[in-house]
């Protein structure tokens, strides 16, 4: 079987269609695939209703979060969770409050350019977006390629709105040991997304993870397009001695990242123990 747990719609900042994300996930010969969306759960609906025939959906999001990094400061964390009640309360109420944060993270990054006479309308970008959509980078990102300032999304992150770029801009994201309480209360299993990809921030340490396996951390997301080999071995190894679950994915944005989804994947006992986990809590998994 071949399993990928992480990746993007037009839910929130990748460019294929949930519709269109399942069927790419079949015709690569997928067997099954997570629809992990930041900070929202609005694709899973569309996405069920066009399913392929023996493909599995499994439910999830992506939640931004930041915990202390130990030294004064804070470090940017991913969370993925799955398989939990898109319906709980706690889930829907933080969800929107990190869209809302994401939306006027958004307008501030795209005034401040227009300020500096790049060709970016702020009200433009945010009403091309649907209401619920979590706003993030590659929007903007995509309304630079598309008024001829950059080549393509990567040369506008890189040279515009990386962490630490002249045009970046923070959120204010939830504690991310709430946000793995939040997960598990829902009935869903948490999983660490892309700890070594340092895009995103300073690192997030081994120390760290093992705090977070001690709060309920289920899983770490090893085999990522951003580790190299020794990250990923020392990922494994840390993972393996803290019993957490290990965990391969693409993270695909669509065009949005010069990568394949599918092109890391996560063995099929690992999805069967992130079933089992969330069984206990009565959320089972969406198949088709």
């Amino acid at each position: 079987m071949r399993i990928d747990l992480h990746a993007h719609s037009t839910a929130s900042d990748g460019t294929d269609t949930p519709a269109e994300l399942v069927a790419t996930a079949a015709a690569s010969g997928l067997n099954a695939v997570a629809l992990t969306d930041h900070d929202t759960t609005a694709g899973w609906a569309e996405a069920v209703d066009a399913l392929p025939a023996g493909l599995r959906l499994i439910r999830g999001a992506e939640f931004s979060c930041i915990a202390s990094d130990g030294r004064g400061g804070g470090v940017s964390i991913h969370l993925l969770g799955y398989l939990f009640d898109p319906d709980a309360e706690v889930i829907t109420a933080e969800q929107a409050r990190l869209r809302d944060e994401r939306r006027t993270r958004l307008r501030a990054m795209a005034e401040r350019m227009a300020t500096d006479g790049f060709p970016v309308d702020p009200d433009v970008l945010l009403a091309g977006l649907p209401p619920d959509a979590p706003a993030g980078r590659p929007h903007l990102a995509r309304a630079l390629v598309s008024a001829g300032v950059v080549s393509s999304v990567a040369e506008a992150f890189h040279r515009f709105l990386n962490t630490g770029g002249p045009y970046y801009i923070g959120r204010a994201d939830t504690d991310v040991r709430t946000v793995i309480r939040m997960v598990r209360a829902a009935g869903g299993v948490p999983v660490l997304a892309h700890p070594a990809a340092d895009r995103c921030g300073p690192l997030v340490l081994p120390d760290l993870i093992a705090e977070l396996a001690a709060e309920g951390l289920a899983g770490v997301e090893a085999d990522h397009p951003e580790h190299t080999g020794d990250e990923r071995d020392g990922l494994r190894d840390l993972a393996t001695a803290l019993g957490l679950l290990i965990t391969g994915s693409s993270d695909y944005h669509g065009a949005n990242k010069a990568v394949l989804l599918g092109q890391e994947t996560t063995d099929p006992e690992v999805l069967e123990r992130i079933e089992e986990l969330a069984a206990r809590s009565g959320v089972p998994a969406v198949t088709g």
